[in-house]
């Protein structure tokens, strides 16, 4: 009988602002067999992309895994709307004021960008993207390199809103509205593009019970979510009167994987609203009819839409799944002799106002046009 081999680890490139949510999505990630993370990048939004690279690089050491690349992406957004952090439950570090020990890797001197063309290049037709941050990096990737689109596999992305409202205003989603125009860009390239709205993440959520499970593991990474997660259940507590906190990037990749699978996913065109009333940053969509009963509008005049897969549900609890998979990730070796402390008196990972030195690392956005997206 000839033997079986081994399918082929699928290479994904992840791209984040690391704050609580997105290292939840990590320590997934690093969970998940049959995928290899062959990238990070980071992104402006829950904090800096410098912090979100250190806060990246130390979980990493929490596992273990000092074998991924993690490059520093672009700091404003090609909107030129810089957005504030998310001190307010994030933590002024974005990982609850939680203090990681301090990893002995640095940032590669790629940017975020140049990292992910070269890894299309390296797996093409085989690299997937998960982006769970402000797409202010893909936007700018496919401004450099226009062959990206074709190598790329498939994108997924977490953000907008179909019929859930925005959590930042009424009508928007978080990692949109940070930049509509990068948004825009990249729903409008010619890949095959999967979204993850509110719509699909909001209704999951980890408690107090989430975060005793992750407490009483013996890895270092999961009594660091613990830690991160015991400061926003208390922030959520103060401001939503609910100690949940929403799986929303965790989700995005959960599915992005295949451990989620979709309970109503149809195709749609989408639209980003770049207007500066209320509406900034809002997702629109067409032909939603079929999928709840009510029209959507197609969006604001003039622009190129692509179609998208759109996630509206999942199709079980993705809490459980979630925390047993990340319960499944081996301690590090040296994990016995790293301390996480409690939220209330962990301190601030320094270099949060820094921008690191060098031309790439603080290089806007090239420039590109700024009301259009760039026709598919």
């Amino acid at each position: 009988m000839t033997p079986t081999t081994a399918p082929h680890p699928r290479p994904i490139y992840l791209d984040c602002d690391t704050g609580i949510d997105d290292a939840m999505a990590l320590a997934f990630l690093l969970a998940t067999p049959g995928i290899r993370l062959v990238g990070i990048g980071t992104v402006s939004g829950c904090v800096n992309p410098a912090v979100a690279a250190a806060n990246t690089l130390s979980l990493l050491a929490t596992a273990g895994r000092d074998d991924i690349p993690v490059a520093v992406g672009v700091w404003e957004p090609v909107s030129g709307i810089s957005r504030r952090g998310t001190a307010h439950m994030h933590g002024r570090n974005g990982i609850g004021d939680v203090l990681l020990p301090r990893s002995r890797r640095h940032p590669v001197d790629d940017s975020a960008t140049e990292l992910l063309i070269r890894l299309a290049h390296e797996y093409p037709g085989e690299l997937e993207v998960i982006a769970v941050g402000p797409l202010t990096n893909l936007a700018e990737a496919l401004c450099l390199d226009p062959e990206l689109p074709r190598l790329v596999r498939r994108v997924t992305i977490m953000g907008g809103a179909v019929f859930a409202p925005g959590n930042v205003g009424k009508f928007a989603e978080g990692n949109i509205a940070a930049d509509p125009t990068a948004a825009a860009d990249v729903f409008a390239a010619s890949w095959p593009v999967t979204v993850v709205p509110l719509d699909a993440t909001a209704p999951h959520t980890f408690d107090e019970t989430h975060r005793r499970a992750l407490a009483s593991a013996s890895g270092l990474t999961q009594q660091a979510l613990a830690a991160m997660l015991g400061t926003c259940l208390t922030q959520c507590g103060t401001q939503f009167s609910t100690r949940r906190f929403a799986l929303h990037t965790s989700i995005a990749a959960a599915f992005a994987t295949g451990a989620l699978a979709a309970e109503r996913a149809p195709t749609l065109r989408i639209c980003v609203d770049m207007s500066a009333g209320p509406r900034h940053g809002q997702t629109h969509f067409a032909k939603v009819e079929a999928a709840a009963g009510g029209p959507v509008t197609a969006g604001p005049a003039g622009q190129n839409p692509h179609e998208a897969r759109v996630v509206l549900s999942i199709r079980r609890n993705a809490a459980t799944l979630l925390l047993e998979r990340i319960l499944t990730l081996a301690p590090a070796a040296t994990s016995a002799q790293a301390f996480v402390p409690a939220a209330a008196e962990a301190v601030v990972v320094p270099g949060q106002a820094q921008a690191p030195s060098g031309a790439r690392a603080q290089a806007p956005a090239r420039t590109r046009r700024q009301a259009e997206p760039v026709p598919a």
